[in-house]
C-alpha cells in the first residue's frame, strides 16, 4: 500500500497471553472447579470503586476519581419515558436481537452523525457494551484465536478473552502514536508469523483518553481488509472529545464491527445497553442472535423502550452540556497536575480520564491507590489493570483519573494530593 517498510519493531517485549489455572484466593474449601477456561484476573478499579463506597458511608469525605462513569443522571426525557413504561408495560422479554423501535432509532443517529448507510438490520442491541463484545468474540473467534490490542488498555477485554478460552496480543504504545497500535504494528506482527484473527481499537481510549489518528485509523482498516481479519471499533466514548475528530471504522470498511454504548455519553451506566453495528452478513447476525438468546435472553427491556428517546434533540442537548463539564475538568486537571507534583500524562483528547505518570513517588500503583484512599479520601484507578504485561512494569508507575464529577470536586481532589505527594516525593 506505498507504506514504508524498512524499519522493523522489536517485539521481544510484546506480551503473549497464555492459558493458567488459578487456584482459590478466598478463604474456604477450593472445589477446583474455575480451572479450565473460568480464569479472569482481577479488575482492580472495582475494587476501588468498593473501597470508595466503604470508606464514603462511614467517613462522608471521598473524592471519587476511580469510576469511568458520568456523574449525571440518563437525561429527563429518558427517564420520563421509563416511568411511564413501568407504570404502563408488562416489561417482559424481548426480541435476542433487541427491540425494532431502538434498533431502528440507533441506525438512523448513527447514519446521520457519521454518514453511514447504517440500516436496523446492522444493529444487534446487547447488555452494555460489555455484551456486545462477548457475543462478537464468542461469533467471530476460533478457539484459542487471538486478538491485537493495544497496551494500556481496557483490562476487560483481555480477563474476558481469557476467560472465553481466546487469547491477545499486547502491543506497547507510547505518546508517539498517541497510545494507539499502527497499521505498522500489525504487519511486523503478521510478518513475524503472529497475524492476530482480531483487531480491536479502542477510541477515545480508555484509560489515555487519547483519540486515534483518522489516517492511523485508515491504514489499520484497510490492512484488516487486505488480511481477511476482524476489525472491531469500540467507539462507546464517542461524543466526549475536545477538538480532535472521532471517526467511526464503519465509514472507513463495510466489513468493520463497531460497538456502541448508552453508559458513556448517554449518561446511562447503570442501565445496561450497548450495541453492536455489523456488517451486512446474514450468518453473522444469526450467529449473533443464537448467543445472544443463550447467554442473555435480551438485554433489560426497560432501558431499551427509555432509550429510543436518548437520541432526541432535548437530550442531546442536555448531554452537550455534560460534554462542556467534562471539558472543564479536563482543563482544571491539565493545569492543576503538574502544579501539585504530576507533570507527566497522556494527552487526554476525550472521553474523561488522565493517564497520569506517578513514578516519582511509587513503583507500585495499586499500594498508592490504596495508599492515597486512606489518606486523603480521594480514589483513583491503579495503572495495572490497564498493562497487559506480565510484569505491569508500566501500569505500576501509571494511575488513571477519571474527571467526569464536578469541577469542585477536581479542584478539591488537587487540593488534597499536593501535600499527599509532598510527603512520598523519593
Amino acid at each position: 500500500m506505498g507504506r514504508d517498510n524498512s524499519e522493523s519493531t522489536d517485539y521481544s517485549d510484546m506480551n503473549y497471553s497464555e492459558d493458567h489455572h488459578s487456584s482459590s484466593g478466598s478463604s474456604g474449601k477450593d472445589y477446583g472447579l474455575a480451572i479450565q477456561r473460568g480464569h479472569a484476573d482481577p479488575f482492580y478499579t472495582m475494587e476501588m470503586v468498593a473501597r470508595t463506597a466503604e470508606r464514603e458511608a462511614e467517613k462522608h469525605d471521598t473524592v471519587p476519581l476511580c469510576i469511568g462513569q458520568p456523574s449525571t443522571p440518563a437525561p429527563s426525557v429518558v427517564r420520563d419515558v421509563a416511568i411511564e413504561a413501568i407504570q404502563k408495560d408488562k416489561l417482559g422479554y424481548t426480541e435476542a436481537l433487541g427491540i425494532q423501535p431502538l434498533r431502528e432509532r440507533i441506525s438512523r443517529w448513527h447514519s446521520e452523525t457519521y454518514g453511514t448507510d447504517t440500516k436496523a438490520d446492522n444493529v444487534i442491541v446487547t447488555t452494555g457494551s460489555s455484551g456486545a463484545f462477548v457475543a462478537i468474540f464468542a461469533a467471530c473467534l476460533p478457539f484459542g484465536g487471538t486478538v491485537a490490542l493495544s497496551s494500556p488498555g481496557y483490562a476487560a477485554y483481555r480477563n474476558v478473552l481469557q476467560a472465553l478460552g481466546n487469547s491477545f496480543i499486547d502491543i506497547p504504545t507510547t505518546a508517539e502514536t498517541r497510545f494507539h497500535m499502527t497499521r505498522k504494528h500489525l504487519e511486523d506482527l503478521a510478518q513475524a508469523g503472529n497475524k492476530p484473527d482480531m483487531v480491536l481499537i479502542t477510541s477515545p481510549n480508555n484509560p489515555t483518553g487519547s483519540i486515534i489518528d483518522p489516517d492511523e485509523l485508515r491504514a489499520i482498516s484497510q490492512w484488516c481488509d487486505e488480511t481477511d481479519t476482524v476489525l472491531v471499533s469500540d467507539e462507546i466514548y464517542h461524543g466526549i472529545s475536545y477538538g480532535r475528530p472521532t471517526v467511526t471504522a464503519r465509514s472507513l470498511s463495510d466489513r468493520a464491527v463497531v460497538i456502541g454504548s448508552t453508559s458513556k455519553y448517554f449518561s446511562m451506566t447503570g442501565w445496561r445497553l450497548g450495541w453492536l453495528i455489523i456488517p451486512d452478513d446474514p450468518t453473522l447476525r444469526e450467529t449473533i442472535e443464537n448467543i445472544l438468546g443463550n447467554i442473555s435472553l435480551c438485554a433489560p427491556a426497560l432501558s431499551q423502550i427509555a432509550a429510543t428517546r436518548v437520541f432526541d434533540d432535548d437530550a442531546l442537548a442536555e448531554l452537550r452540556v455534560h460534554v462542556e463539564r467534562y471539558k472543564e475538568n479536563h482543563d482544571i486537571l491539565n493545569k492543576e497536575l503538574p502544579a501539585v507534583g504530576l507533570p507527566r500524562f497522556a494527552p487526554s483528547d476525550g472521553a474523561f480520564y488522565f493517564w497520569v505518570d506517578v513514578s516519582d513517588y511509587t513503583d507500585d500503583s495499586v499500594a498508592f491507590a490504596h495508599e492515597l484512599l486512606d489518606a486523603t479520601g480521594v480514589s483513583v484507578s491503579p495503572g495495572t489493570d490497564f498493562d497487559g504485561s506480565a510484569d505491569k512494569a508500566l501500569g505500576k508507575k501509571y494511575v488513571r483519573v477519571s474527571y467526569a464529577g464536578t469541577p469542585e470536586e477536581m479542584r478539591e481532589a488537587c487540593r488534597r494530593l499536593k501535600p499527599f505527594l509532598e510527603a512520598r516525593r523519593r
